[in-house]
């Protein structure tokens, strides 16, 4: 009887210890259950830090014929900061701050992170701040989310000395989120549209404008730690001014921890109408806790 005793204690053992090891097989990463569509649940942090370098040299017109130019060279570094305030973990709040450093007269790409100071052909400074809420309007759809804010200009001149920093308008954001993840679990479909209504400063070349963003994402998750994407966008801007580009990317995210992951983006603009066209860099690094 001790004998069964033991061998069924054994056989228990390594039976917890199996299940053990297959629920951390199966256990998802933040990179994969934390998508943009994800709300935060109540007290949870969620802290961004992203860069994009964008560096352009052809220029579209109005008819969408391309036109080589000077290089022009423009930075931005975004902090985003959510919390999740609700028990039922449906409505978030944070903040975003924008940082901006943007070069010009064919200075290179890497000119935005001079520590010199030359006004006639650069310009930086903290452009923008903005309150936010997300908050997941269908109850029983957790995996579509709504993020609205309201974006506050904080330059007074958009152009100085032929330097473009940022628009002096105000912006009304809705970025609408949506995932769908496919029964393999191995590839993942993210879409996400991107609204702005800009207003406030006639002065503006954004006042009285409408943007519009279409996005999809396509990755794939070759283990738990990371992924590999592909992605289009295209923006539409219409109204006092009109403009539009089409972008194509690729990237990857990396697990570097439980609480940290690691964010690459390439992309490259193919097409526009009155706007530059460019490649784009992309670094973020993200706090999950």
């Amino acid at each position: 009887m001790k004998r069964q005793i033991l061998s069924l204690s054994i056989f228990f053992f390594f039976l917890v210890q199996i299940s053990n090891a297959q629920d951390d097989k199966v256990e998802k990463s933040n990179i994969q259950t934390y998508t943009p569509s994800k709300l935060l649940n109540n007290g949870q942090w969620d802290i961004k830090w992203f860069n994009n370098l964008y560096t352009e040299t052809k220029f579209a017109d109005a008819n969408s014929n391309t036109k080589s130019k000077l290089r022009e060279n423009y930075f931005t570094s975004t902090l985003e900061a959510f919390t999740g305030t609700s028990k039922n973990n449906r409505i978030n709040v944070g903040a975003i701050v924008e940082f901006r450093s943007n070069t010009i007269e064919g200075r290179q790409a890497l000119s935005v992170f001079s520590l010199k100071d030359n006004p006639n052909s650069e310009r930086k400074g903290i452009t923008s701040i903005a309150p936010a809420v997300k908050f997941q309007p269908l109850k029983n759809v957790g995996n579509f989310s709504v993020q609205s804010a309201i974006h506050i200009p904080l330059v007074s001149n958009e152009t100085e000395n032929g330097v473009f920093l940022d628009q002096t308008a105000w912006a009304f954001q809705n970025r609408f989120f949506y995932d769908y993840t496919f029964s393999s679990g191995k590839w993942q479909l993210f879409t996400e549209l991107n609204t702005e209504y800009n207003f406030g400063n006639d002065d503006s070349f954004a006042n009285n404008t409408f943007v519009l963003v279409p996005g999809l994402f396509l990755s794939y998750f070759p283990n738990d730690k990371s992924t590999v994407l592909a992605f289009t966008q295209h923006s539409q801007r219409f109204g006092d001014f009109t403009q539009d580009y089409t972008a194509l990317g690729l990237g990857g995210k990396y697990q570097i921890t439980k609480v940290l992951n690691l964010e690459l983006l390439y992309s490259n603009f193919v097409r526009g109408t009155n706007n530059g066209l460019g490649e784009s860099f992309n670094l973020g690094i993200r706090a999950l806790f």
